[in-house]
């Protein structure tokens, strides 16, 4: 079997309810690989690379002009248009679809990257688990983890959210409500916003065009 083969058919294992949630129910699982076009080198496992004609134009990864009061360098999260825009020093930002969280699973405030997960495990929260009792309490990172290829883990002072900016194997939920809270992206772009940012970066999510109450 081919590491393409290989890797499309990990995609086909159900992920777990956890920051994802599972997409819209005319996705058929035997239609998921159809999402894919190939992989782009990584380690320990190779990303997926989706097919971006699937995508709403404006959920695609792009340039786009920034008049924002933010500084460059600070990640906005707009959840009422499902997009990131990581702010530049030359008037523009780099934006990036996402899916953010159900209603009443979201959330809005300013954040920080306390840290950032390659590959990274996941564990349920406590509200997950009283929610559905029989989710597995760890789950190693892989192509069949719900946090994706990357991580950053957003914080508040010393205190951690436990929302989570991530990477996502279900790329058609880009755009849609449907996480526990967290912010999923494709996991090309998860690594793309990865390499860009270091920890301390300020995330600042916004709701109704606002972060604070």
């Amino acid at each position: 079997m081919s590491s393409r083969r290989l890797i499309l058919g990990l995609l086909l294992i159900a992920p777990l309810a956890a920051c994802n949630a599972r997409g819209p129910v005319n996705v058929a699982a035997d239609d998921d690989a159809a999402w894919y076009t190939g992989t782009m080198p990584d380690k320990p496992f190779d990303v997926p690379i989706v097919d971006k004609s699937r995508l709403d134009p404006k959920y695609r990864r792009q340039i786009v002009r920034y008049t924002g009061p933010e500084k460059p360098g600070t990640i906005v999260v707009d959840i009422d248009n499902r997009q990131i825009a990581l702010v530049q020093e030359d008037g523009t930002a780099v934006q990036y679809g996402v899916g953010v969280g159900k209603a009443g699973f979201s959330w809005k405030g300013e954040a920080r990257i306390a840290r950032k997960g390659v590959w990274p495990d996941w564990s349920p929260t406590t509200t997950m688990v009283s929610l559905n009792p029989d989710l597995p309490r760890t789950r190693k990172g892989g192509l069949d983890n719900p946090l994706g290829a990357r991580a950053l883990y957003l914080y508040q002072g010393n205190r951690d959210t436990l929302f989570r900016i991530h990477g996502t194997n279900e790329p058609w939920s880009i755009g849609e409500q449907l996480s526990s809270g967290c912010v999923r992206m494709l996991n090309e772009d998860i690594v793309d916003l990865y390499e860009r940012v270091p920890v301390g970066t300020q995330v600042l999510v916004k709701r109704n065009g606002k972060y604070r109450v």
